[in-house]
């Protein structure tokens, strides 16, 4: 086993490197930037339809008014998606862009979402009281148009890159209002990009008779069939725990991709579900609630296991420290704390629980008529609650959540033994060294993570990082930290604001003039400016790079923590302070 693990790290800048394309970071930041969207359309649907699950009938204007919400906003997701992802990509691309030359993503922004419309939406006339009206095909706006968008701000980023590093612009006099002069350079791009879009759109609608979205979807649909099949949700889940495990954030490789026909499935599950139907697509957006109870690795059961079951006081505290953060999907605490992340005694059960869960659903939903998967309701939902809500309450979801549950309990359970009587070992060994008793060395576990597995985790960001005294509080030093403004990112802002939290609490505790924030990845570009530093949680480290040469640019101090040492700060908050203060010195 460890030599696997071993292997694996050895490999691991290379998945890092998958996990920094640009074209994977801009689907999901892209997609993340709209997840307001998905979940208050959600809230106004749920408004509409839950009350008739418990008798309620509810005024049908109401009933319309929410409706109306809903459409208009999930309706035009595939709109919004393109302008968002175009706004990322060229982010992405302005880092490679020559010196001096910059593209302007407002106006990419608006170009890719003409250019969606342009490959998705089918426009045609009718006669509605006698006159003629021009009509839109709404179909493809929504999360049928997702790879139609994709693909619209690609093209809209690339030939922006090719007329701006080219000067292919309409240039005005100097004297020219900045502002105005910029509309005129961005003509010859935005015409460009349209055109390309618009062209693709005559050919495919001669030759095959439909939008290019549809020709897409008909192209991916075997794929997306094979990925509804056991085997197929297997591997996405696999893939997923795996590329944690080895400390890639999976859900940021595997997800993008298959993003368009999970909301696409559950959309058309609500559809059926409203129509008094059994919603049977399983491969569906909170199929992730299943998946990655509790965070990847399905980790729900985990931190009760430790605590009940465990007698290394180590595992013990982890336990007791990251129960509730797991309880919301917040696993990072049990990953790095444990650690979980590459430790050779964890890989089989991190890897398996995902995928026993999904294959146990799916078998639900096909063969015991639990509902597939219709409501969105946000990742941070604790999974048994998100999951009888978004099977519209069906009392067999309970049993099926405690069926998880147990499975999972029973995968973990060995393993955890195995790793446990690990570290009660070396706590004993440890003691015997200091002539301490049992209890003693159980107290020098608490606070001391077993060296063997420490240094594999270390390893997941990079070189071990020394274990050094922290320096005594200089006042002298406080002027470099007064009036800090801190943001701290991370993939879905629930490890950020455990960070976040911990500075304003040290900030408290010690009078330091600090501001903290907590934000996800992707959606910084817009605000990192108002930031006098920012830090990335382990699993965004792999961004460094990307996010260096912004922070830079922008004179802002840019702090990567590694595992451990991340998750000890979260639970120290003068400890944070201290750490922040040594870093600016």
């Amino acid at each position: 086993m460890d030599a696997i693990v071993k292997m694996l790290e050895k490999h691991q800048p290379f998945f890092e490197k998958i996990s920094r394309n640009i074209y994977l970071q801009a689907i999901k930041d892209g997609f993340l930037g709209c997840m307001p969207i998905v979940l208050t359309s959600s809230i106004f649907l749920l408004i509409a339809t839950l009350p008739g699950v418990v008798g309620i009938t509810l005024p049908q204007p109401l009933i319309d008014w929410c409706n109306k919400l809903y459409n208009f906003t999930m309706g035009v997701m595939g709109i919004m998606v393109a302008g968002t992802t175009a706004k990322n990509f060229t982010a992405s691309m302005n880092r490679r862009m020559p010196a001096g030359k910059v593209l302007n993503d407002g106006s990419t922004m608006v170009a890719a979402q003409c250019s969606m419309l342009l490959l998705a939406v089918t426009q045609f006339t009718t006669k509605f009281n006698g006159s003629e009206l021009s009509v839109f095909d709404c179909t493809s706006m929504g999360t049928r148009g997702l790879f139609s968008a994709y693909i619209a701000a690609f093209i809209t980023v690339w030939v922006y890159k090719f007329c701006v590093s080219r000067d292919l612009t309409i240039k005005l006099p100097k004297e020219v209002p900045g502002a105005i002069a910029q509309n005129f350079r961005d003509i010859i791009p935005f015409g460009g990009a349209v055109i390309i879009c618009g062209i693709i759109d005559v050919v495919v609608r001669n030759l095959m008779g439909v939008p290019f979205s549809e020709l897409l979807i008909k192209l991916l649909s075997p794929l997306f069939t094979a990925a509804e099949t056991y085997p197929g949700l297997i591997l996405i889940q696999a893939a997923t725990a795996f590329f944690w495990f080895i400390g890639v954030h999976g859900p940021s490789i595997v997800q993008p991709g298959i993003d368009p026909i999970r909301l696409a499935n559950q959309a058309e599950n609500l559809q059926v579900l409203l129509a008094g139907g059994h919603p049977a697509h399983s491969l569906t957006f909170n199929m992730s609630l299943v998946g990655e109870f509790g965070g990847t690795g399905a980790t729900f059961i985990v931190p009760l296991l430790l605590i009940l079951f465990m007698k290394s006081m180590q595992l013990k505290a982890v336990g007791k420290a990251s129960i509730v953060p797991v309880a919301f999907a917040v696993n990072e605490p049990l990953l790095f704390g444990a650690p979980m992340i590459l430790n050779p005694y964890m890989l089989v059960p991190f890897v398996a629980a995902g995928c026993v869960n999904v294959s146990v659903a799916k078998f639900f939903i096909d063969n015991v008529g639990m509902n597939g998967f219709s409501f969105v309701v946000p990742w941070a939902t604790p999974a048994p609650i998100g999951i009888f809500i978004t099977t519209n309450f069906q009392l067999i979801a309970l049993v099926f959540v405690a069926i998880i549950i147990l499975l999972d309990a029973i995968i973990y359970l060995p393993f955890l033994k195995a790793y446990d009587k690990l570290l009660c070992d070396q706590e004993a060994e440890r003691a015997a060294e200091l002539g301490l008793e049992s209890d003693g060395a159980a107290t020098i576990a608490a606070s001391t993570p077993a060296p063997a597995v420490e240094q594999t985790a270390a390893s997941v960001d990079s070189e071990p990082v020394a274990d050094q005294p922290e320096p005594a509080f200089d006042a002298s030093a406080k002027k470099d930290v007064d009036g800090l403004k801190v943001l701290v990112l991370c993939a879905g802002a629930g490890t950020s604001a455990m960070l976040a939290n911990a500075i304003k609490e040290g900030a408290a505790q010690t009078g330091e003039n600090i501001a903290s924030s907590a934000g996800a990845y992707g959606q910084h570009t817009a605000i990192m400016d108002q930031y006098d530093v920012i830090v990335l949680a382990p699993q965004v480290r792999s961004y460094y790079n990307d996010m260096k040469a912004d922070t830079d640019r922008l004179g802002i101090k840019l702090l990567a923590p590694r595992g451990k040492e991340y998750i000890d700060l979260t639970r120290d908050p003068a400890g944070a302070i201290k750490w922040l203060r040594e870093n600016l010195d």
